[in-house]
């Protein structure tokens, strides 16, 4: 039996759709920072409990601060390929994004947090497991990189929940998933 828990998407992109450089560079995303300005995370954060992404995108969370701060507030998943140690708080798991995310969606708790990357994004669609997106729309072309919907992605129609502007020129979409009956 499924819990009435949910995937979210929480990522930001480019104008042009890009999640990052080919180098996993992710710099562009300073462009928005204001003091004081989470961008609604400090909202979004108490609706979820589990935190899923990809080797990739902790390794570059990991070099850029450290540590990976998520493992302190969240069971942290990361979906890799090579048998890995689990370590501070952080579970590696090594097998199919859709096997985990509807064992993680059988048991009780809160929503489950996916940020990428995007293999792990198009994993999930192909399975029809994302059910909010919240993308933020970085007010920056990169031109080329790694693509937040890669080709292959299956067709998926969304209702709009809202939109919101900030200052820096940020602008956060945010979708959910149509049921089979065409409701939210």
């Amino acid at each position: 039996m499924m819990s009435n828990r949910k995937v979210a998407l929480y990522i930001a992109m480019s104008l042009d759709g890009y999640i990052a450089k080919h180098d996993n560079d992710i710099s562009f995303l300073n462009v928005v920072d204001q003091e004081g300005e989470d961008y609604g995370y400090s909202t979004f954060s108490p609706t979820i409990d589990t935190y899923i992404v990809g080797r990739k995108t902790y390794e570059v969370v990991v070099g850029m601060v450290g540590n990976f701060p998520q493992a302190k507030d969240f069971d942290c998943y990361v979906v890799t390929r090579s048998a890995r140690e689990n370590e501070h708080g952080v579970t590696f798991y090594q097998g199919d994004p859709g096997a985990l995310v509807r064992e993680l969606k059988s048991k009780p708790g809160k929503n489950i947090y996916c940020d990428g990357g995007a293999e792990i994004i198009q994993a999930l669609m192909r399975e029809n497991l994302v059910d909010i997106y919240i993308v933020s729309v970085i007010p920056y072309i990169l031109g080329d990189g790694i693509r937040l919907f890669k080709g292959g992605t299956p067709e998926h129609q969304l209702t709009l929940i809202g939109s919101k502007q900030f200052s820096s020129g940020l602008v956060q979409l945010h979708y959910e998933k149509k049921s089979p009956d065409g409701e939210s």
